[in-house]
């Protein structure tokens, strides 16, 4: 199955190591992700995600979600469903 883009990196908390990115898309926990952007290119499986500081286990195309990331990542990455 082809990647599908599925968001964008719209901030992210170093302090933290999370980041919040606005989807185009429908999400759940579970899902494989993959970044893209500059130098980063990984992926990884959604354990959590977060809107408002509320956990949710699944998000829709328009909402803005936060969800721990591995490695750093910049506004403007793109995220992608694997």
């Amino acid at each position: 199955m082809a990647e599908k883009h599925i968001g964008v990196v719209s901030n992210f908390f170093d302090q933290v190591k999370a980041a919040a990115i606005k989807l185009s898309g429908a999400l759940k926990i579970g899902d494989t992700i993959r970044f893209k952007g500059g130098e980063t290119d990984f992926e990884q499986i959604i354990e959590s995600m977060q809107i408002n500081r509320a956990p949710i286990k699944s998000a829709k195309k328009g909402d803005e979600i936060g969800i721990k990331v591995k490695e750093k990542v910049h506004k403007g990455y793109k995220v992608f469903k694997v």
